[in-house]
Parts: C-alpha cells; sequence; structure tokens
C-alpha cells in the first residue's frame, strides 16, 4: 500500500505561501506559509499534520490490539504534541508526545497502560519517526 500527499511552495522562505493536499481529497489546497507554522497565522502546518497523522496511527493500533486482548473499547482520544526545536543550524522535530484517555469496559489500569504502551512501540508512524516518542495514558 502506498499513499500520497503533496505540495506546492512559492516565494521566499518568509514572504512565500504554499498549498498541501492529500490523495484522498481531505486536504485540497490548504494553505501554510511561515507564519502558520512558525508563528500563529492562519493556515495548517507540516507538524499538525505529523501529529495528527500520529494520534490518529496510534489510536487505531491500540484499538487493534485491546481487540486482541478480547476488549473493545468504547471511545479513545489521542492528542499528539510535536516538538519542534532549533537544533544546530536548523530546525528538528525532537519528540512527539501523545496524551491519551480511553474508555474501555473490562480492563484495569495496569492491563490498559501495558496494552497502550504496545500500541505506541507498535504503531506504524511511531516506528518512523527517530524522535523522542512519549505518552500519557489514561483509563476513564
Amino acid at each position: 500500500m502506498k499513499k500520497h500527499a503533496s505540495a506546492v511552495w512559492t516565494g521566499g522562505l518568509m514572504d512565500g505561501k504554499g498549498t498541501m493536499s492529500t490523495q484522498t481529497g481531505v486536504l485540497s489546497d490548504a494553505p501554510y506559509g511561515f507564519k502558520s507554522r512558525f508563528e500563529d497565522g492562519p493556515g495548517t502546518n507540516p507538524e499538525e499534520l505529523i501529529a495528527a497523522a500520529h494520534a490518529g496511527c496510534f489510536s487505531m493500533a491500540l484499538s487493534l490490539m485491546l481487540g486482541q486482548a478480547g476488549l473493545t473499547p468504547e471511545r479513545i482520544e489521542t492528542r499528539a504534541e510535536v516538538s519542534l526545536e532549533k537544533v544546530g543550524e536548523g530546525f528538528a522535530i525532537t519528540a512527539s508526545h501523545l496524551d491519551v484517555s480511553a474508555k474501555v469496559p473490562g480492563t484495569d489500569a495496569a492491563a490498559f497502560q501495558r496494552i497502550a504502551t504496545q500500541a505506541k512501540e507498535g504503531c506504524p508512524l511511531s516506528k518512523l519517526m527517530t524522535a523522542k516518542i512519549t505518552m500519557d495514558a489514561r483509563l476513564v
């Protein structure tokens, strides 16, 4: 399976602008630029898209692994926070923190933590990133 997305950029770094689109069309010419990436300007940015992808990937991996343990989650809510930091002469994504809240009937906190940790390590996007990936997971 292969998926794709594309970006178009015009102009310089500070005054330029770009758009991003996805294969499915969920994003279609979504604007992004310096201000949306490094300030609080309108539009999206690569880091928030990576955070969304990591949160979605992890939530699906957790659902899978809970199912393999004979558990069915009623709800999994994951917030991923990606850190973009100055490193040397450039920038790097240095971490992704997962904040997870799940309602899973029939389990306890210890079993949930074990399965959530396995999901964090097994999520394909977690495997892709070389950044430190942390997580807070709680059963509600």
